[in-house]
This record gives C-alpha cells, structure tokens and sequence, in this order.
C-alpha cells in the first residue's frame, strides 16, 4: 500500500493530467461559434473562414504525432507544461484577430500543434497514473469527459460572451485565459513522472500496424468521416444559413457547437459497452452519418430550425464513426505500438476538418444541397467498401 505522500502525489498528477485536457480542449473549440462574428463584422469570406478553422487540424496532426513519442523519452509533465503555456500565447494571438487575419491563422495553427502535444502526452499521463494509483478502469472515461467538457463548453461560452458582452472578437477569449491560469498552476505543482527508458522502444521504427489490411481497408477510409461530421454541423452549416446575422445567432451556433460535441463523446461509451464489432459501429456512424447531411440539405434549403437536430444525429455519427475505428486499432495494434498507433488514428481522424473547406470551395461549381448530397453518397460508398473489407479479411478476434 502506497505511502500518504505517495498517493497525494498520485491523486496531484490525475488532476493536472485531466485539467491539461479540459483546458486545452476549451481552447481548441472556442473559436467555432466566432466564426459568424469575423463574417458579420469584419467581412471574411467563408472560404476564409473554413480555412483559418481547417487550419487547426494542419497544427494537430504533427502534434499528435511528436507529443507522445516525445513524452516517452522526456516524461509527461515536461511536455504537457510548455504546451499549456503555448495554448495561452494561441489564445491571445487569436484575440488580435479582430486587426489582422494573420493573427487567426496563426493562432489557430499553433492552437492545434498544442492540442496534439497534450492530448497525446496528457492522455498516457493520466492513464498512467490511474493505473499506479488503481483506479485504471476510470482513465478512459475521465479522459472523454475532460476533453468533451471542454469542447462543449468552450464554444458554448465563447459564443454567449461574443452574443452579450462588447469586443465579442476579444472578450470571448478571455475565459479560457483564466482557465489556463489554473491549469498551468495544477500541472506546475504535480510531480514529475518517471521517464522509462523502454517506454521509447514502441517509438522507433515503421508501425506494423500500417501494413495489415483491416487497417488499410478499413480504419484509413473510415478515420476522416468521425471529424467531417461535427465540423459539417457547428462550422460549415452556421455560416452557410447565416445564423450569425439574426438574433441571438451566435448562442444557437455555440449551442449547436456543444450539443454536436457532447452527444458524440455520450455516444462513444455506450457504444463500448454493447460490445458491437468496429465494423458495425463504422457502417452505422457512416450511415447515420448519410441521414445527418439529409437533415443537413434540409436546413440550407431554409429550414434553420433543422440545425439542432442536425446537430444531434451528426454527433452521434461522429461517436460511432471515432470509437469504431479506435477500437479496431487496439485490436490490431501490439502493446509496444499500441500509443503510436493511437496517435496515427487520430491524426487521419482529423483530416476531416477539412471538410467544410473543400465544400465551401466546391460551392462554386455546384450548390450545397447538391454537395452535401453527394457527400451523403461518398459515406454510403465508404459504409460499403468497410463492410466488404471486413467480408475480405475478418477479425481474428
């Protein structure tokens, strides 16, 4: 039995580790209802828009990719700390936005190079320390509810303070500031980890993973659809039926932003414990996925107050869609590459923002019932092809 200290200490690296991850994810989020605000009052276009909001993704990849490798040979904490410190320099830079568009882009870049460090590194920093502490069971949970917490709530605030309070491209900003404030505070006074000169082995070389053929064929073109559904509903759609310039447009988006964000992370544990096979979960997030861009034409057709349940039924997508996938990955992954292999999946995962950038470009050629129409169809055909990948090369397990 572990020492007072020894568990203080423990109890001190969980709550730095899961406080890193609610305020990092506040930052990552908060941006998506100000979207209607840099269009309303400062004339960016929508293809602007999305890209500055695509951008994050460009950042969280290489983030995701290094922060944990990186984390393994110089512990948690020493990575966790100064990527939550960036996460307040990509706050403020994004708070000058309002006078130069340079600002937002890099702002947002550097927002997501900080999201992919700390989930990564955060993520294994919490786990590790629920196992040492015996509550390892919880450190899934915990983690989703840190992260969705902070997806939820930090557009959800953002967007009252742009709709309510003056400078709504500055003042929104300013909750996540004093949020990292205390972040910073908790995740300075844990203990540093224990760096485990083996933890690095998994790090080197080409993941095996990468070659087996349920991975090809199945969690590679099923990765972007769990972020393309969200971004769809709380970034492209909003703007598209310019919510931003009616009443109380900007909290209805925010609450779009939290709604979509909160009922995927539900989703994603209740899916877990009916013990569905990825392959299902995959096919049914892809063609809930279908339904959602139904609703979705339904709404830019006119009919705004279709956003909410939009909202819904693309979240749910988005859970189905991202547990599905993480779950077949910890099947095909050995333990050595199991934190690599993670990071890969997320990282094609995110090559779904970029979603509502290409749609707002392809605009040009044709109009967004057509587009997202035709999306609809492209998950359809990716339902399809999984499902007959799986036929293919079934699961061992």
């Amino acid at each position: 039995m572990p020492s007072p200290a020894v568990a203080d200490a423990r109890r001190v690296a969980m709550t730095a580790a899961t406080v890193a991850l609610f305020g990092v994810g506040w930052g990552a989020n908060q941006f998506a209802p100000l979207l209607l605000v840099y269009h309303r009052d400062l004339g960016v276009g929508e293809a602007t828009l999305e890209a500055m909001f695509g951008v994050y993704a460009i950042g969280l990849i290489p983030g995701l990719l290094i922060g944990g490798p990186l984390s393994d040979r110089i512990g948690r904490r020493a990575v966790v700390l100064p990527a939550a410190a960036l996460s307040v320099l990509a706050t403020v830079l994004l708070m000058f936005g309002g006078q130069t568009i340079v600002a937002l882009f890099a702002g947002r870049l550097l927002a997501g190079i900080v999201s992919g460090a700390v989930f990564s590194a955060a993520t294994t920093w919490l786990r590790e320390t629920s196992l040492a502490a015996g509550v390892g069971a919880s450190a899934a949970s915990r983690t989703a509810a840190a992260m969705s917490a902070g997806f939820g709530l930090g557009p959800l605030v953002a967007g009252m303070v742009a709709q309510w309070a003056p400078a709504p491209t500055v003042l929104p900003y300013v909750p996540h500031l004093l949020i990292m404030v205390v972040v910073l505070e908790l995740v300075r006074r844990a203990p540093v980890d224990e760096v485990r000169p083996t933890a690095s082995v998994g790090g080197r070389g080409r993941l095996a993973i990468r070659s087996h053929p349920r991975f090809r064929g199945i969690v590679v073109p099923l990765a972007p659809w769990a972020f393309a559904a969200p971004v769809i509903a709380f970034a492209l759609l909003p703007a598209v039926t310019g919510l931003g310039d009616r009443d109380h447009g900007l909290v209805l988006a925010a609450a779009i932003t939290a709604i979509t964000a909160l009922t995927g992370a539900a989703v994603q544990p209740v899916a877990r414990r009916l013990g569905l096979s990825p392959i299902v979960l995959g096919c049914g997030g892809l063609v809930t996925l279908a339904a959602g861009l139904g609703l979705g034409v339904v709404t830019v057709e006119g009919r705004d107050w279709v956003l909410v349940p939009t909202g819904l039924v693309l979240g749910c997508a988005y859970g189905l869609c991202l547990v599905g996938g993480l779950i077949e990955v910890q099947r095909l992954a050995t333990p050595a590459e199991l934190a690599r292999a993670t990071s890969v999946y997320y990282a094609l995962t995110y090559l779904g923002f970029a979603a509502p950038y290409l749609l707002t470009r392809a605009h040009a050629w044709a109009s967004y019932p057509t587009l997202l129409t035709i999306v609809a169809g492209l998950a359809l055909a990716t339902a399809a092809t999984i499902a007959l990948e799986n036929a293919r090369h079934p699961s061992t397990e």
